[in-house]
């Protein structure tokens, strides 16, 4: 299973984005697609924070189209969200300790501690900082290798 991580979704949501293309592309053959794929939670949360807030865009994504712009990528059959299980603490220790992380990457490794617990095989993103984290593989979807 693929999980995407804020930035392909915010780069799918505004078009201002210089790669809203690209991502919005690889959104719609995600929710047209036969395979599971999957938002973390904490993903949703920073894709509200972002898309909505006033300096970083002007005008800002009005909260309800935000709302529904995640319903309408979630109403695909193949779609998941995916949150902290049980053994979330243990796993997001293991990814610290062997990144050898702190301050804001504990964010990401939170991403990445669920990505593992639901077996998500790749995290797409464009963010370099889950490159510390051995545990997720990652691919930006958004570059052509």
């Amino acid at each position: 299973m693929i999980a995407l991580d804020t930035n392909i979704l915010v780069y799918a949501h505004r078009p201002e984005s210089e790669w809203h293309g690209m991502a919005r592309e690889v959104m719609r053959s995600l929710c047209e697609g036969a395979d599971y794929w999957a938002i973390p939670w904490p993903c949703v949360h920073e894709f509200l924070s972002v898309v909505t807030h006033q300096r970083i865009y002007s005008p800002p994504t009005p909260v309800e189209r935000a709302f529904e712009q995640l319903r309408e990528w979630l109403n695909a059959p193949t779609s998941r969200l995916i949150g902290e299980s049980k053994d979330h603490l243990a796993g997001l220790e293991r990814i610290v300790r062997a990144g050898k992380l702190s301050g804001p990457a504990i964010h990401d490794a939170r991403i990445a501690a669920i990505c593992v617990s639901h077996g998500v095989t790749e995290l797409w993103s464009m963010d370099r900082g889950f490159s510390r984290m051995a545990a997720v593989k990652v691919r930006n979807p958004l570059v052509t290798y």
